[in-house]
């Protein structure tokens, strides 16, 4: 599940408009949800609390296998409307299959900090490391964002100075100074709905970076526009064929180079996805008995997802298929493959939401066909109860499999006013210690 300070974060970006799934780094969100979930690790516990619509804090401690923690502070200039666990909406705190919206130009909202800046910024220290992590995310203008990360860790020789003599210490930093203490990393966003480039800096390695997302098609804010205008058609134009996937593609690419390392890296991607206005009627809970006796020749395309990505320098091919085949089920499929080496992996998982049917009732009286005897039938007729079923969806449960033997297996759900994740990852090769790991996290946070 999402950390809280990655709620708030999200919570931030759809607050001032921003669309951060607008990315080349996010090309493959819809696939790497169902694929690269992450397994808690050991016995985690989370609890955050919002005072207020503006400052947060979280708390964290991990029991086993070593106890650790950390305490985290976040501000942000505009009021947040944060959900506690018991009432969040269940979606929102999950990596999960969707198809993203048609892109758009960011909105422009009204500022409402001085100096005409929305600020978010939040910070972590981490126990007993005395690690910290920071993050400073601010809007420059409609179409601009720009954040600046920091993280300092001090080495063990660092704290242990005192009690170390001048070469035993000197000792312990040249072996640690390849590993690297601190590192500040500054990433500026240009969006245009159309147009999306990213330029960033790694000032540890001296990384320099840029990555561009192209979105082909009309953005959301033409379709919108061309839709109110009546279309003339043609006399000699024919109908268009049905069939096939509608809808529409996205081609990025990214470039960096290392001035330490004096390296550098490029890769290309391009997705294709169906529309989001595409849902077939089968997804949603239907509202009325006629709604559920719709044929099934009549439904629409699925939510569908391709991704492929291509590292030539590293010889690296991966092609990604992801749909959602009913309301609660979306299957995902993955072929990497390293055209140097020729090794290759095939990935499947999938995802199921479950949901909690509450019964409500609901009044009915039924028609006639006389006018006249209209005041009659309801005064006499008899009310008619039907069930109706809610959208409640409690849990998520999530599996992988892939050629190398590795099997994960996570379930998140809700209990009571706390979030729950419990994941297992098992290696079938190695029949001496087939679990290699199982994680339990529980969340709590609370907004009063």
């Amino acid at each position: 599940m999402h950390p809280f300070a990655s709620y708030v974060l999200r919570s931030y970006y759809q607050a001032t408009g921003w669309n951060d799934d607008n990315l080349y780094s996010n090309l493959t969100r819809s696939s790497t949800a169902i694929l690269d979930f992450t397994i808690p690790k050991g016995l985690m516990f989370n609890i955050s609390k919002a005072p207020n619509s503006l400052f947060k804090t979280t708390y964290s401690m991990n029991a086993l296998p070593s106890l650790n923690g950390s305490v985290g502070y976040i501000f942000t200039s505009c009021d947040l409307d944060v959900k506690g666990s018991n009432s969040v909406r269940f979606k929102d705190m999950v990596e999960r299959f969707k198809v993203y919206d048609a892109p758009r130009i960011p909105e422009a909202k009204e500022q409402i900090w001085q100096g005409g800046e929305r600020v978010d910024l939040r910070g972590t220290i981490y126990v007993p490391t005395a690690r910290l992590d920071a993050l400073y995310s601010t809007r420059l203008s409609r179409t601009l964002q720009l954040s600046v990360a920091g993280i300092s860790n001090p080495t063990p020789s660092q704290r242990a100075s005192l009690t170390m003599s001048q070469s035993q210490a000197q000792m312990q930093k040249e072996a640690e100074a390849a590993q690297g203490g601190s590192n500040v990393m500054f990433s500026l966003q240009h969006d245009t709905g159309r147009w999306c480039t990213e330029y960033s800096y790694s000032a540890d390695d001296g990384m320099l970076g840029a990555r561009v997302l192209h979105n082909f098609g009309k953005l959301a804010l033409d379709g919108a526009e061309s839709s109110s205008k009546e279309r003339v058609k043609r006399v000699d134009e024919e109908e268009a064929m049905e069939g096939g996937l509608k809808g529409r593609f996205s081609a990025g690419a990214e470039i960096y180079f290392s001035a330490k390392e004096k390296s550098a890296g490029i890769s290309t991607g391009l997705r294709f996805t169906t529309l989001p206005d595409a849902t077939p009627p089968s997804f949603h809970v239907p509202s009325s008995s006629s709604d559920a006796a719709t044929p099934v020749s009549s439904l629409s395309q699925p939510p569908t997802t391709l991704t492929a990505t291509l590292n030539p320098m590293m010889g690296h091919i991966s092609t990604a298929y992801a749909a959602r085949v009913s309301r609660d089920l979306s299957l995902c499929s993955r072929f990497d493959f390293n055209v140097y080496s020729y090794e290759s992996e095939w990935t499947m998982g999938t995802e199921w939401w479950m949901r909690r049917a509450t019964k409500g009732k609901e009044k009915d009286v039924p028609q006639t066909a006389s006018v006249k005897g209209i005041e009659a039938q309801l005064k006499t007729a008899p009310i008619v109860e039907k069930v109706v079923l809610a959208n409640d969806v409690h849990g998520v449960l999530k599996a992988r499999v892939s050629t190398n033997a590795d099997v994960s297996i996570m379930w998140e759900t809700r209990l009571r006013n706390a979030l729950f994740s419990l994941g297992v990852v098992s290696d079938l090769s190695n029949r001496s210690k087939p679990i290699r790991s199982v994680g339990l996290e529980i969340a709590y946070f609370s907004s009063e």
